[in-house]
C-alpha cells in the first residue's frame, strides 16, 4: 500500500449540493479500495487558464493510502465524471 495526494478542480457552476456528491462519490471510492486519511476543501479558485471554458473552479485534495493497482481506476472515474474539470495524483514518499 502506498500512500497518494490528489487533487481534483469541480466545475464551479454547480450548486454547493453537487460539489459535495461528487467529493463524497470521490471518498467512497477510496476508502471502498484503501483508506481515506483526510480531505482538504478549498473551496473556489481563480484557475491560471480557462479549463473547459470556466475561469474559476472548485479545488478539493484527497490524502489516502491505497494499492498501486487502484489508482487506474480513481483515474478513470475522474474522466469520466462530468463535474472534474482538471485532476492530478501524486504518489508521496515516504
Amino acid at each position: 500500500m502506498n500512500k497518494y495526494e490528489s487533487v481534483i478542480i469541480i466545475n464551479d457552476n454547480l450548486t454547493q449540493e453537487q460539489k459535495e456528491n461528487t467529493i463524497k462519490k470521490v471518498e467512497k471510492f477510496i476508502n471502498e479500495n484503501g483508506q481515506l486519511e483526510k480531505t482538504d476543501i478549498f473551496g473556489s479558485k481563480k484557475l491560471a487558464y480557462e479549463v473547459k471554458k470556466q475561469k474559476t473552479g472548485y479545488y478539493c485534495i484527497f490524502y489516502f493510502v491505497t494499492n498501486p493497482e487502484t489508482i487506474t481506476e480513481l483515474e478513470r472515474i475522474y474522466r469520466i465524471t462530468d463535474e472534474i474539470i482538471k485532476f492530478i495524483v501524486v504518489k508521496q514518499d515516504d
